[in-house]
């Protein structure tokens, strides 16, 4: 029952904090919201800052748990259309799990005046999408699945306008329909320039040499 308390708590919490932030949430309202008196999430959290750091580990885990991360790779595709498949699988989780779109939200608003927030936003918005696809990509060089490159710079090429749609998606919820079919696009783009042709047989050219 207690934790069933203190994950209520910590919804609440992660709702009120997208919506009007840390500052301008505050513990009598959220207990009011939950039905509690103030000593009642006291119990559980013994300040508001408590809930704030407690939600931060639940965002890293369940970000990890439904997202992936370099920690928690997702398996390296076995085709370029598994490429395709897996970033739309993550897209729409991204755009569409109200967790994931409030702790997005939460950490927009938090990263200036939060060192931990910042850096979680650092990682989620950026270094962490480029590390877990340079990971992938190097998989998938190593399969024969992409041409031989830097596969850091690659990821950074591939991760940060599919990042800038999510972002837009959140800004103007009504543009998330036509983000998602921009963002399947740039990936199979990304594909044709980027993806290893398969050699099904030799070509001679008019001069009897084989073309390359």
């Amino acid at each position: 029952m207690a934790n069933d308390t203190k994950e209520r708590i910590l919804e609440a919490a992660l709702e009120m904090f997208s919506q009007n932030g840390y500052a301008g949430t505050n513990i009598r309202e959220l207990s009011a919201s939950l039905g509690l008196v103030k000593s009642g999430v006291y119990k559980h959290y013994e300040s508001k800052e408590a809930i704030w750091n407690a939600l931060l580990d639940q965002m890293i885990a369940y970000y990890a748990d439904h997202f992936g991360s370099a920690e928690h790779l997702p398996p390296v595709p076995d085709s370029l259309d598994g490429l395709v498949t897996m970033t739309m699988q993550m897209v729409n989780i991204t755009v569409h799990d109200e967790k994931i779109i409030m702790t997005r939200k939460v950490l927009t608003l938090e990263q200036f005046r939060d060192v931990r927030a910042r850096e979680l936003a650092t990682k989620h918005f950026l270094t962490g999408l480029t590390e877990m696809f340079t990971r992938i990509f190097t998989g998938m060089m190593d399969k024969g699945l992409l041409i031989k490159d830097d596969p850091a710079m690659l990821a950074f090429a591939y991760t940060t306008p599919i990042s800038a749609l999510i972002h837009l998606c959140d800004r103007e919820p009504e543009k998330t329909e036509d983000a998602i079919g921009q963002i399947e696009a740039f990936s199979r783009h990304f594909i044709r320039i980027y993806g290893k042709k398969p050699r099904t047989g030799l070509v001679l050219n008019t001069e009897g040499e084989i073309e390359k």
